[in-house]
């Protein structure tokens, strides 16, 4: 590797975009958590409704406007429009601590729907933005980085959330929070080196509904791209199916109480960073897919033995009763390794996506991407819930999840022996 990744990690045209992407993750969890805590301890029988629809409100922007962020973001000057986008982050963060000072759940929702917005503007820029300042190895290590500090933005910013509102002066504590994480996170925008437009002069187009369509019929002439995007979205219906099982499995399996599931996000997310830093740290660019099924077939594994474990655990009632027994830590280890392999998964496809992109394109295709990942999440927690309606428990909707991984696996290891 060009550069060992603490110097990447010291190095301009890298460092503030990182600092700038995981504070944004920080936020939009720490906001995200703190409202779905507060909902449930304040709205009684409708916490729960908040809390489903509080991540269609979030999901919604990237299918609608992620079309014409990418059109922006191969038009401008990428590190510019970064800076508005996180100034948008600041705005919503002033509205948001009205909505926390007030209870007004319907200012909050508003401000949710408003994050997912701006996180559908903030992605074309932030991974097309990556090739026009890595290449190579560095660009394999500066994705595992990215993804490393979000998935640690995540579990810190959830953390966050829901301590601090629960705090005797909560919703001011909360509201602070958010507004001095996102002013970092503009300050670290400042940093961030110029990058020329795209395709200067490209003019975006607003009729969203058509604006998309076109946009995903230009990716799928890309064979690499579309099979870059299709297993992406895999990866993100596989992650909202497991996301969602848990705190069912911890509550109907396990008989677990709220901290269990807090520990099992936190594993979770630790073990995406460690895969997504393993990759950027060992994987050469030039093989880089050839251990994308590898690691689905390990996903498969561990889901399904996590499930299978679950199942014989008996009654895991709280997080010291966890660690205090061999089927806890075994969960934990599950846990960690199919997290560990769906990080490993999901670099190689970004890089992919981002080489195999025109550059006067990249933004839009990352754009495409965004579509078909919230479709794909969407699509993934109908199912679910469906499933769920019919009396299907959490740990056999885990092993179906295994059972079609191993699936796609195949897909992937047939498609790249023949050169994708």
């Amino acid at each position: 590797m060009k550069q060992p990744l603490r110097e990447l990690m010291r190095a301009r045209r890298f460092a503030p975009l990182f600092w700038t992407q995981a504070l944004g993750a920080v936020n939009d969890n720490m906001f995200k958590n703190a409202l779905v805590v507060l909902a449930l301890f304040r709205l009684a029988h409708l916490g729960p409704v908040v809390v489903a629809l509080s991540g269609g409100v979030f999901l919604l922007p990237y299918a609608v406007f992620s079309a014409t962020a990418g059109q922006i973001a191969d038009a401008g000057e990428k590190s510019r429009l970064i800076r508005w986008v996180k100034f948008w982050e600041l705005g919503l963060m002033l509205l948001a601590s009205a909505g926390f000072v007030q209870g007004s759940f319907t200012v909050l929702l508003a401000v949710l729907f408003g994050l997912g917005m701006q996180a559908a503007f903030f992605s074309p820029l932030k991974y097309g933005i990556l090739p026009d300042h890595l290449a190579g190895e560095e660009l394999v290590a500066g994705n595992g980085l990215v993804e490393a500090g979000t998935f640690t933005g995540i579990l810190l910013g959830t953390v966050a959330g829901g301590v601090l509102v629960l705090l005797p002066e909560g919703a001011w504590l909360a509201s602070g929070a958010c507004l001095a994480v996102a002013a970092a996170g503009i300050f670290a925008a400042y940093r961030i080196p110029v990058a020329p437009p795209a395709q200067p002069g490209l003019r975006p187009g607003w009729n969203f509904a058509a604006e998309t369509w076109g946009l995903v019929r230009l990716a799928r002439e890309n064979a690499p791209v579309w099979f870059a995007i299709n297993g992406i979205s895999w990866f993100w219906a596989v992650g909202a199916t497991l996301l969602a099982a848990f705190p069912t499995l911890a509550r109907e399996v396990l008989h677990a109480d709220g901290h269990v599931v807090t520990l099992m996000l936190g594993v979770f997310a630790v073990g995406v960073g460690i895969g997504s830093l393993a990759v950027a740290r060992f994987v050469k660019d030039a093989a880089l897919l050839a251990y994308v099924a590898a690691a689905g077939v390990g996903i498969s594994v561990f889901t399904a033995d996590f499930a299978v474990t679950a199942l014989r655990a008996g009654d895991l009632v709280s997080v010291p009763a966890v660690l205090g027994c061999f089927a806890g830590w075994h969960l934990l280890g599950d846990l960690l390794l199919l997290a560990v392999f769906g990080g490993a998964f999901s670099v190689p496809l970004y890089v992919l996506l981002q080489e195999k992109s025109a550059p006067s394109h990249r933004a839009r295709m990352v754009g495409a991407n965004n579509v078909m990942n919230a479709l794909a999440s969407v699509l993934a927690a109908g199912v679910t819930a469906a499933l769920y309606d019919k009396g299907v428990g959490a740990p056999v909707v885990l092993l179906l999840v295994a059972a079609g991984n191993v699936f796609v696996a195949w897909w992937i290891f047939i498609r790249v022996r023949r050169g994708v």
